[in-house]
């Protein structure tokens, strides 16, 4: 398979390994009770998806991110050059001395990159990734998922026509559409959804002679390779012989054909005498239409729609090259993202998927989650309160309802010495550690809640017959020895206990199936 090489692309492969873990810092609660599902993140995209693995990975049903195009501009609200100061900054301390050398997509190819390896990994095994893109780094893009998704899982290059009139004023060919790549976790896996019939597609089903199986269209009954099919005389109900057209074939065996004839499943015309067609029924055909490749502003939405959109829900504020609903809605129904799905978009900008989100939920009662993640300061004034307003209502429009937490990316759970920062909070721990070792989440056991009920307060969980402890306490030294054994009261086959100090012997350990962890030297960095 064809690879990408670019400048800074050995020192980025594997940057998603080393980029610290924070945790996530609630602000507030938008209309409703707090962590219910739906999350607005400010800060860092690259370190606020590495926050949400935890909790999230492998469970995003679809993604859908516009990142910079890299077109040059540099007057975008969304700075679209990649020279944004903080993308400088983390190209300097990231690929080094390199940086100073590399070409705007050499810095887009070195940014998108490990923000591709995370998404990944928190992409469900049945879910998708849709990508709006443009010329500049259609090619680019493509090979770079390529590699981290696999060629194999590539599903389409969408063309999105995002300008319903002509630019006459181009220099050379009129710009009017963009494209939306795409991507599944495991192709295998993923259903696609399938659209409703149109009343011009519903119409090619008629019923000209009352079939009692109901409308039915005409399906030639011949094919073109006769070595796979069969070529002798029919009669026609009017008495007339007929055979294949030269260098046809029947589709099927003589018999069948008789058999399909007497249960009325072959129409020979209204008079009785035409070339036989098999009758294609319409309750047999899947319920829906197959999506096309090509999407037109008038089902997708176009940027002037997307600007007004804008417009009326926040007057006083602008934002250059917005999606409209119309669009993310439409890659929510081709992913399949229904019901309970969670949606996650990790370049958020205006907010135009949580508004798809909220609008599909008013529209069939899903439940559907949304996460957006959006690095500049306008996550406040323009992402969140956009939701806020469509969720409330805003001009002439009912509100979708709903509600959604705002977070700001806290402390790293270390330091830089590979230290605990004890800023973050026992509970932050207890939830990495038992991510760390068993890749699911305690919240969704209970939490980080410490129970003393049914044993010693530091049991994580029980997972796969391993009980888990985190014995630590940020003003004392721990010591795992005979006297915090007598409190364990847990019964499995293996026990992981992370403390400071150990006294048991190793034998011991091996007969009782302990494995002692060192902190913070056998705490897992992901």
């Amino acid at each position: 398979m064809p690879t990408l090489h670019w400048i800074g692309k050995e020192k980025v492969i594997n940057h998603h390994l080393d980029v610290p873990y924070r945790v996530l810092d609630h602000q507030y609660t938008f209309n409703g009770e707090q962590e219910r599902g739906n999350k607005i993140i400010h800060g860092d995209n690259l370190e606020a998806l590495k926050a949400l693995l935890p909790e999230y990975e492998g469970k995003i049903k679809c993604i859908y991110i516009d990142p910079p195009y890299n077109t040059g501009n540099e007057n975008w609200v969304y700075n679209d050059n990649v020279n944004d100061p903080k993308i400088k900054k983390w190209l300097g301390q990231v690929v080094g001395k390199e940086a100073e050398d590399l070409t705007r997509h050499d810095k887009w190819l070195c940014m998108m990159y490990p923000r591709l390896k995370l998404l990944h990994k928190l992409l469900a095994e049945d879910g998708a990734i849709f990508i709006s893109i443009d010329d500049n780094e259609q090619a680019n893009l493509k090979l770079v998922c390529d590699e981290i998704f696999g060629g194999g899982n590539f599903l389409n290059n969408i063309i999105w026509q995002k300008k319903y009139t002509q630019s006459n004023d181009a220099k050379y060919l009129s710009d009017t559409h963009d494209f939306i790549l795409c991507y599944a976790k495991k192709k295998p896996l993923l259903q696609i959804g399938l659209f409703p019939r149109n009343d011009k597609q519903l119409g090619a089903y008629t019923n000209p002679d009352n079939d009692i199986n109901g409308p039915w269209k005409a399906t030639p009954l011949t094919v073109k390779s006769p070595s796979d099919a069969y070529i002798y005389e029919i009669e026609t109900p009017s008495g007339r012989k007929i055979s294949p057209p030269v260098g046809r074939s029947w589709m099927y065996s003589k018999e069948r054909f008789l058999q399909d004839i007497r249960n009325g499943c072959v129409w020979f015309g209204n008079k009785g005498d035409n070339v036989p067609a098999k009758k294609s029924y319409l309750s047999e055909v899947k319920q829906g239409v197959t999506p096309k490749t090509i999407w037109l502003y008038d089902e997708a939405g176009h940027n002037h729609e997307a600007n007004q959109q804008i417009k009326d829900i926040l007057p006083s504020h602008s934002f250059d090259s917005p999606k409209p609903t119309r669009l993310v809605e439409l890659i929510l129904k081709v992913a399949k993202a229904n019901e309970n799905s969670i949606i996650l978009d990790s370049f958020a900008g205006s907010g135009t998927t949580a508004h798809a989100v909220l609008n599909l939920n008013k529209q069939d009662g899903g439940n559907r989650k949304f996460i957006c993640i959006e690095m500049e300061d306008y996550a406040e004034t323009i992402t969140a309160e956009r939701v806020k307003r469509v969720i409330n209502g805003y001009g002439d429009k009912e509100g979708t309802g709903g509600s959604f937490d705002y977070y700001e990316l806290g402390p790293a759970l270390f330091n830089g010495d590979n230290e605990i920062n004890e800023l973050v909070g026992v509970e932050k721990l207890r939830q990495y550690m038992y991510y760390t070792e068993t890749k699911c989440t305690l919240s969704a056991s209970g939490g980080g809640v410490r129970r003393t009920e049914e044993d010693n307060e530091y049991l994580l969980r029980k997972h796969n017959d391993t009980a888990y402890y985190f014995y630590y306490e940020q003003d004392m030294v721990t010591t795992l020895n005979h006297d915090f054994l007598s409190t364990i009261k847990t019964k499995a086959e293996q026990y992981v206990i992370y403390a400071d100090n150990c006294l048991l012997t190793k034998e011991f350990m091996t007969k009782h199936h302990i494995i002692f962890k060192k902190i913070p030297r056998d705490i897992t960095k992901f």
